[in-house]
């Protein structure tokens, strides 16, 4: 009798843990990481994109606050090429571009979708000669006016590293590197660089991830943070530095936190990349 008041004991406790669990990941900690202070018209949205397939794809981890030619000047000045519609001559000149080593520096990408629509915008940062290894970004806009009456648009950028076969379609595609948070910051980096940055602020994405996959099967891991960009207008570069809008302090703990597992698991990845 005891030893069966025993496991009972040992059940419940368990079953108490796993209850605590579920509430911690599923309800407790994703509300503490929502914050959209800064764009509150961002709170309700999906932070991940989807496949043809309605896999789920690349998560979102950037964000850029201005018109459409606000954002093509802006790239372009930060050193980021548009890429050209997938048609079967483009098709054939990346396929070029990687067996033969050659650049192709607006390479076509892949199709993504969010909320049902395919990229609005894309543009590309070669890393090497040819396509096989570049830095890419998709843009879809979100909100026709943010806060101060300009569109939102949000975008998943990421380091495609080698070209391969999908891990779940077995199509030919790109893979991509683990590391999505450094691609934000490199991004972020050049805009600021090119002095095409007002302000920056941050919202809630995805929330903290470590064993992540996107729609061709490949890892990833992230902070969860998408880093927003407010554009100078009309491409019009600023001399000033752009001012960094905080998050909460519970946010910035949190980040601390994750950038020192980062930094443990980013030596690891290194080699993958």
């Amino acid at each position: 009798m005891k030893r069966i008041a025993g496991k009972r004991r040992w059940w419940i406790v368990l079953a108490g843990v796993l209850a605590v669990y579920l509430a911690l990941a599923y309800v407790v900690l994703p509300r503490l990481w929502s914050h959209h202070e800064h764009e509150p018209g961002l709170a309700s949205l999906p932070m991940v994109t989807r496949t043809a397939s309605d896999i789920p794809g690349d998560a979102l981890n950037v964000g850029l606050v201005g018109s459409k030619e606000d954002v093509v000047r802006a790239m372009q000045a930060a050193g980021w090429f548009p890429a050209d519609p997938i048609t079967l001559r483009t098709s054939i000149e990346i396929v070029g571009s990687v067996v033969l080593d050659r650049p192709y520096h607006d390479a076509p990408v892949s199709p993504l979708y969010y909320e049902g629509k395919k990229e609005q915008l894309a543009f590309e940062k070669p890393d090497g000669r040819s396509a096989d290894r570049r830095h890419h970004v998709r843009f879809w806009q979100v909100l026709d006016k943010g806060t101060d009456g300009r569109p939102v648009w949000l975008g998943s950028v990421t380091f495609d590293r080698r070209v391969g076969l999908s891990h779940d379609t077995g199509q030919v595609t790109h893979h991509i590197a683990p590391d999505i948070d450094a691609e934000r910051d490199l991004l972020m980096h050049d805009l600021r660089d090119a002095g095409m940055v007002q302000n920056f602020f941050q919202i809630s994405g995805t929330g903290p991830t470590l064993f992540g996959r996107n729609g061709e099967g490949d890892p990833y891991y992230t902070d969860g943070e998408i880093y927003i960009a407010t554009l100078v207008i009309d491409g019009a570069r600023s001399s000033e530095p752009p001012a960094t809008l905080p998050p909460p302090p519970l946010i910035a703990a949190k980040d601390e936190v994750w950038h020192g597992i980062g930094n443990v698991i980013s030596p690891q990845s290194s080699s993958v990349r």
